[in-house]
């Protein structure tokens, strides 16, 4: 049993690693002033983690999340405005990290289609029950 005890140790250690890495400074820390964090905290509730997918940076704990964060703070405490860190983020990442899709393009289709269903399903259910009476 013994000479199995490093074969063991050795496959476990990449279990161990993963996840690890150094965490920017600001990914954990707030901001000295309430509003600029306020602001951030707004932007990292509607930006995805780009590494859990399901989650936005605000709410995981993945170290590309922290480093989302540490970016989304560094860039508010220089006096950048929301919007523009948002389009920072989408520039660098892609549509998918945003949570809000933008009124253009596909998003416009994401932001309409669900009015344009409602509307189709009430004139659907209008000629079923005029059918039957």
């Amino acid at each position: 049993m013994r000479a199995f005890a490093p074969i063991l140790l050795a496959l476990s250690v990449p279990v161990f690693a993963q996840g690890s890495g150094p965490t920017p400074p600001l990914a954990n820390r707030q901001l000295a002033d309430p509003a600029q964090e306020a602001q951030a905290m707004r932007l990292m509730h509607s930006l995805r983690c780009i590494q859990c997918q399901g989650q936005s940076i605000a709410d995981s704990d993945a170290a590309m999340a922290g480093t989302m964060r540490a970016e989304v703070r560094q860039q508010i405490a220089a006096g950048e405005k929301p919007q523009a860190i948002r389009s920072w983020m989408i520039d660098r990442y892609g549509e998918w990290v945003s949570f809000e899709p933008d009124m253009k393009g596909v998003g416009l289709l994401l932001w309409v289609a669900p009015f344009f269903i409602f509307v189709a399903s009430i004139w659907l259910a209008r000629g079923l029950f005029r059918r039957r009476t």
